[in-house]
């Protein structure tokens, strides 16, 4: 059987271990030459493909649910379920998506781009499941890593407490080195602990001792506790927390070995209530250069199969907004000793691996854990830090109680610094950073500043530690900057809540925001064309506005256009309208950014001339708005 006649998951019932070792050869072909291609995860798919197919030997799947953690791992499940045909438009425009989701294909049960979901997610479909009566197996697949993330932790804690609430739960582990001769013992210990005759000593071993003359019931705990010493004497120091957890545990399990896994998972699902099964996995596995670099090719742009290097751009590119970003808190740090430098896991994404590299005792990388990343900032301020937090946009959404309660109520001068603000590209709808703007702009002590170009970011960054007064947050996007001549040192702050004119004209007045300040100046480039002439702002903060610059503009002009890229629903357009409103500046104004939509995986362009904000069609919606007809109220 070819992969490609794979339709459903269940057509590998019955295969030989021969039959599924080809199919696996197979899956990582198409995945190597698909990702090599268009771009995107590499190692995480590329570690699960026998793990896959030997779980799904073990399930029904018109009736069994599987629930990956985030998605990216889950490439082999796409490729059997229906998707091979299609999967070389992986993360392009109406293709398939990077991450699962639940309307692309039913056997995608939850969609996840975020970590550390999938077993509370799977405990709750196994309780509706228990509740309603029926009789399914869930499965939750979950990295090593995202089991720093605290979410996974309580779900575990809480399926401890349910001893009869059947969950199995797969932890994919690509991390743990485990040498031959222990893997071998840990594992001939483990079928023994969960053989039957094991099994019946230690379930009956009480009930045997009640019957012997003179013991009675007397001994209960101690027998409980000689039970319990027994079964720990063949469990690993990671089962045996897993156990006291109130969790069966069974492995490490030989995460490329097809006939120990299938084995492996027939057992667990014999088993009552929560039962974990460790594999031990390669990240990167079949592909040499990515098992030797596991970190550079957990996802990848486009690149030479043959050789594992990236193919090389047409043209050279201005520096990424992330590297100027790291290039400039190193400097800084270099002579504060004061800077803290904190990740979530993504070092390497923010850049704080140069950080890392240069002042190591200055940076903290505290795994998946969003919202410990917040409250140890903190405490950090708390003792005269400053501390720098360097989180996606998307994933600060994460630790928002944090930031409410642990940050701007105690108005703690933390500075918190959103990289892949707005629109990412081909990760879809779970990374694009649309909402920071407007879940940031109503907290109380914060400030909200974003940088027009990559100069301004170096601004931005000693604007940011410099102030002390509260929290302080700058939104930057994905990609490259422009190409703007940058600075080494001798950077100076900027005045908090201080935008700039950049352009005059009487016509309209056109306010943009971080990203979109360029795209403005752009825009009113093309409407002087048509005979409108446009005063362009840079407004650099969204909080506290610059409302000394803004309303005397705003009711000279008589028209107002915002320019963010983010959601309108309470982003920079809002701020904007509810200071002219609460002014009684009352003046057209035209709201541009993203609506009250998701916006899907696509290449940035595709993206944003979906969404009109390409400078042309900014241009024509001014012109249609002001000048071809009358406009007297907010238009978004």
């Amino acid at each position: 059987m070819h992969l490609s006649e794979i339709t459903h998951p269940n057509q590998l019932h019955g295969l030989s271990i021969h039959q599924l070792k080809q199919i696996a050869r197979q899956i990582r072909e198409k995945h190597l030459q698909t990702v090599a291609t268009s771009g995107g995860h590499l190692g995480p798919g590329l570690g699960v493909v026998e793990l896959t197919l030997g779980l799904y030997q073990t399930l029904d799947l018109d009736r069994d649910k599987v629930i990956w953690d985030v998605g990216h791992q889950a490439y082999p499940h796409k490729l059997i379920t229906g998707r091979y045909n299609n999967f070389h438009t992986l993360r392009q425009k109406d293709g398939v998506a990077g991450y699962l989701k639940r309307c692309e294909s039913k056997f995608d049960h939850f969609g996840a781009g975020h970590a550390s979901t999938s077993i509370s997610a799977a405990l709750g479909m196994a309780l509706a499941r228990d509740m309603k009566g029926d009789n399914f197996k869930t499965v939750a697949v979950i990295g090593d890593g995202s089991l720093t993330g605290g979410m996974a932790l309580e779900a575990i804690n809480h399926a401890g407490h349910l001893p009869k609430t059947n969950l199995l739960i797969v932890l994919n582990d690509n991390e743990m080195s485990i040498s031959p001769n222990v893997g071998a013992i840990s594992r001939y210990l483990n079928k023994m602990r969960l053989s039957d005759p094991v099994q019946f000593l230690t379930d009956n071993l009480e009930e045997q001792f009640k019957h012997l003359p003179f013991f009675g019931e007397s001994l209960t705990p101690e027998l409980e506790r000689l039970k319990e010493g027994m079964k720990r004497l063949a469990v690993s120091k990671v089962g045996a927390v897993c156990e006291e957890l109130g969790l069966t545990y069974m492995g490490p399990v030989d995460g490329h070995d097809l006939e120990e896994l299938i084995s492996t998972f027939k057992q667990a699902h014999k088993h009552t209530g929560p039962v974990l099964v460790h594999v031990a996995t390669v990240k990167g596995k079949g592909y040499e250069m990515a098992e030797k670099d596991q970190v550079g090719y957990h996802a990848q742009n486009p690149f030479n199969l043959a050789t594992g290097k990236p193919i090389p751009s047409s043209k050279p590119k201005p520096p990424a907004y992330a590297k100027v970003f790291a290039h400039t808190l190193v400097k800084l740090a270099e002579n504060n000793p004061k800077i803290v430098g904190i990740t979530a896991a993504m070092a390497t994404g923010t850049g704080l691996d140069k950080l890392q590299a240069k002042l190591p005792n200055q940076y903290i990388d505290v795994g998946i854990a969003e919202q410990h990343a917040v409250t140890l900032a903190a405490g950090l301020a708390c003792e005269g830090m400053r501390p720098v937090a360097a989180i996606y946009s998307t994933f600060l959404q994460r630790g928002y109680d944090q930031v409410v309660h642990d940050v701007c109520i105690q108005k703690l001068p933390v500075f918190f610094c959103m990289d892949r603000a707005g629109i990412v590209g081909a990760d879809g709808p779970t990374h694009q950073g649309m909402y920071d703007i407007a879940y940031l702009r109503c907290l109380p002590n914060m400030v909200l500043m974003a940088p027009k170009d990559e100069a301004e970011l170096q601004q931005m960054v000693v604007t940011g530690i410099d102030y002390t007064d509260g929290p302080i947050a700058m939104r930057y996007p994905r990609g490259n900057g422009y190409g703007v001549p940058l600075m080494e040192e001798g950077w100076e702050a900027l005045p908090i809540g201080k935008g700039e004119v950049l352009r005059q004209g009487d016509d309209v007045l056109l306010l943009g925001y971080g990203s979109m300040v360029y795209p403005a100046m752009q825009a009113a480039e093309i409407l002087s064309e048509h005979g409108i002439e446009a005063t362009v702002v840079n407004a650099r903060f969204v909080k506290p506005l610059d409302t000394e610059l803004i309303l005397p503009l705003a009711k000279q002009i008589g028209r107002v256009v915002t320019l963010e890229e983010g959601c309108i629903m309470g982003g920079f357009g809002s701020a904007v309208a509810e200071a002219l409103l609460d002014h009684n500046v009352l003046v057209p104004i035209v709201r541009v950014g993203v609506p009250d939509i998701l916006v899907d995986h696509a290449t940035p362009e595709q993206s944003m001339a979906e969404l009109g904000l390409t400078p042309p069609q900014i241009a024509e919606r001014v012109r249609l708005a002001f000048f071809s007809q009358q406009v007297s109220a907010v238009v978004s």
